[in-house]
């Protein structure tokens, strides 16, 4: 199975393409989209067009997305639950079905530990999938937990 999953987020979106399985996953792709600042339907665009070009040159089954967790900062909530929108449209454009995964889905499946945190997420994906040495964002590397999560989850079923 081949999943893009998504860190949605308002000022970087982490987002990866995984394959295979829950015991050897296979990062295909990965990547931090920053849109530039500016007026928020210019943003949302970016975020929309970038999850598009994914879909468009990647070919996933599925679209993984970390469902929405609520802070303190509700301004931030709103944000993120905006790019979610434009992450689940194109979801719905291309006709994927979504695999939400909850923060401590991504955790449990990353660490085994459902009370980690990100510092131990960050640990963590490189010593389950084999990246290259570049230097990569949290966001990126939510994103890559996602898609890890996902491909434990599988399917919702029906589909």
């Amino acid at each position: 199975m081949r999943i893009l999953s998504i860190d949605p987020g308002y000022d970087r979106l982490g987002i990866a393409i995984l394959e295979g399985n829950p015991s050897k996953p296979l990062v295909v792709w990965s990547d931090c989209i920053q849109p530039k600042k500016g007026v928020a339907e210019q943003r949302l665009a970016e975020v929309s067009r970038a999850v598009e070009r994914a879909i468009t040159l990647h070919k996933p089954d599925a679209l993984a997305l970390e469902s929405l967790f609520f802070s303190t900062n509700v301004k931030t909530a709103l944000k993120v639950a905006e790019a979610r929108g434009a992450v689940l449209s194109q979801a719905g454009l291309y006709g994927l079905p979504v695999i939400e995964c909850s923060p401590q889905q991504v955790k449990i499946a990353v660490t085994g530990h459902g009370g980690s945190d990100k510092k131990a997420i960050g640990r963590m994906v490189p010593k389950l999938v084999e990246l290259s040495d570049r230097k990569r964002l949290d966001d990126e590397l939510d994103a890559i937990a996602v898609g890890i999560a996902a491909l434990a989850i599988g399917l919702p079923k029906g589909m």
